[in-house]
């Protein structure tokens, strides 16, 4: 198989969590769809620089989250958009439909826990547990220390934890 078949192959493979992660971004399935295939186009046309790219999971999931950035800046998003009813799909295949609807909730729960982060604290917490980048490339990507990341991810996590231990 050659460079680009393997590239495809694995993009295809984490498309599904790329979606899901920038669903979370956007707060809505087709913008993140959108986004995802820009994705794949912006990492096409520059995948002769594959070669130097040490994690490439780390590295579509920041293109992917600058490439979310970017359509929230455009003026014709300006307005509020409410999230959807439908939440992603997770990852994997034959589950009982009760086991669907317990997925269904966990993941409204966490849409709507994610939702009362702050965008650093959101964005910190997407890239590490979705994106795979540790504290210091998070930190090279953002520009900011690696202590400032790592306490922005400390404080998303106790905010998820008080709000999802909520009934």
């Amino acid at each position: 198989m050659d460079a680009d078949a393997d590239f495809v192959d694995a993009f295809n493979r984490m498309r599904t969590e790329l979606v899901s992660t920038l669903y979370y971004v956007l707060g809505s399935q087709d913008d993140a769809q959108d986004v995802a295939q820009e994705v794949f186009i912006k990492c096409w046309r520059t995948r002769d620089t594959l070669a130097d790219v040490k994690n490439l999971r780390a590295w579509i999931f920041r293109i992917g989250l600058n490439a979310a950035k970017d359509l929230q800046r455009n003026a014709w998003r300006r307005r509020a958009k409410p999230m959807g009813d439908a939440t992603p799909e997770p990852p994997g295949a034959s589950i009982t439909p009760g086991e669907s609807l317990v997925n269904k909730e966990l993941m409204e729960r966490l849409r709507k826990a994610l939702l009362e982060l702050r965008i650093e604290e959101k964005e910190v917490f997407l890239l590490r547990q979705n994106g795979d980048l540790t504290y210091e490339e998070i930190a090279v990507m953002r520009r900011t220390p690696v202590g400032t990341v790592k306490t922005q991810m400390r404080s998303a996590l106790q905010k998820l934890r008080c709000i999802l231990k909520e009934p």
